[in-house]
């Protein structure tokens, strides 16, 4: 794994705007950043992370397994009690799921680690595998990359295939597709899902969370009262769980993507039961529930609030006191504590690696780059290669 300095292509931002990657600058700072790439061997990626990551992401549903039949595993991952039944319901009836990204530390050297799960609202979902890919083609083209360059990514080719295999087992209905208002980052992402479902030969509709209704009878609608009878959300369900609409959920009769048991695999909580279950495995790092601080050998932990999202509120402690930390509205909930992993260094940069999985395959990669230890929402977005 090296990191290569490269001057950007001079019409990168206009082919961002035209294929609608809006948010390529976000407050005035570079997210998109084509000044570095990074370059892999086969061997890591194949060994290192492609291997990897399927298999933990087999492991995480042996998390689910447990917790779902457990009241006292339930209440650690802070699932309010109303929706136990409907959440065990979904991961009996084994409703499918789309996609997640596995956030690992990894440095081309021994095994990744794994840091979360983002397995219910992941983003920097379009940038991985569609847009980084024209850079690639680009960059073969002129002759920045070597002809037989290649790239982890079939994420695209992958989503398409899924949806094709979801159409062919749902009902004739439309698949709505979801997300906050005046968030471009999200609507970006929703758009590339819908035209992805499309290309598959779904019917696709588009509603904002804020416009979805509930009819007398206690099913839900969009911004033009039609029913929606499945859709894909990119709205976490720790907050659907606990809103005034929560109580409808489970008798709406709608199919969600993710569907709700991925509210076990979407929480920290997931890390100190992986812990559990397979102890010393070499892509886990150690995490404990914040009960069972006192078995910690380790003396740097990283605390993370039970529900967080792009890095916020995030405390890497040194013996008890913070050496980094992130502001932000989590933690209300509880926290876990995960061993300290230093994430890839290069020069004055950390790398993160986000692993794609759609279904349960591995299906690319993507790095994510900070000045800072915790990688945040607005945490520069590096394109990749494989160079042998």
């Amino acid at each position: 794994m090296k990191r290569h300095l490269l001057a950007p292509r001079s019409h990168w931002q206009s082919q961002a705007e035209t294929y609608g990657f809006k948010f390529h600058t976000m407050y005035g700072e570079p997210y998109w950043d084509e000044s570095r790439y990074y370059a892999f061997t086969l061997k890591q990626i194949e060994q290192d992370l492609e291997d990897p990551t399927t298999e933990l992401n087999q492991m995480c549903l042996e998390v689910v397994d447990k917790v779902v039949e457990d009241e006292q595993l339930l209440r650690k991952f802070a699932i309010p009690e109303a929706h136990w039944e409907m959440i065990a319901r979904s991961w009996r009836l084994q409703d499918p799921s789309l996609y997640a990204r596995l956030d690992l530390a990894y440095d081309g050297h021994g095994p990744a680690k794994l840091l979360e799960n983002n397995a219910d609202t992941p983003t920097s979902l379009y940038e991985s595998a569609f847009f980084q890919w024209l850079w690639l083609e680009d960059r073969i083209k002129d002759g920045s990359l070597p002809q037989d360059a290649d790239q982890f990514n079939g994420i695209q080719e992958q989503l398409i295939a899924r949806f094709a295999e979801l159409k062919s087992k749902w009902p004739p209905v439309p698949l709505h597709f979801a997300c906050c208002q005046d968030t471009e980052e999200d609507r970006g992402t929703v758009q590339y899902l819908q035209d992805c479902a499309e290309e598959a030969g779904l019917e696709a509709r588009f509603t904002f969370i804020e416009e979805i209704g509930v009819t007398p009878q206690g099913g839900f609608v969009d911004g033009s009262d039609e029913p929606i009878r499945a859709a894909f959300k990119l709205y976490p369900w720790e907050f659907m769980l606990r809103e005034e609409f929560g109580q409808y959920l489970d008798k709406a009769q709608c199919r969600w993507l993710e569907p709700s048991w991925k509210s076990i695999l979407s929480n920290k909580a997931l890390l100190p039961m992986l812990w559990k279950l397979f102890p010393n495995h070499p892509n886990l790092l150690p995490a404990y529930f914040s009960d069972e601080i006192s078995q910690a050998r380790e003396s740097r932990l990283v605390e993370k609030p039970i529900y967080s999202r792009e890095g916020a509120n995030i405390r890497i402690l040194d013996g008890g006191n913070a050496i980094a930390d992130s502001d932000g509205p989590y933690g209300e909930e509880g926290v876990i504590y995960q061993a300290y992993q230093p994430l890839a260094k290069f020069d004055d940069d950390y790398a993160l690696i986000g692993s794609w999985i759609v279904g349960d395959q591995a299906a690319g990669i993507s790095v994510r780059e900070d000045h800072s230890k915790i990688t945040q929402d607005l945490s520069r977005f590096v394109p990749h290669a494989i160079i042998d």
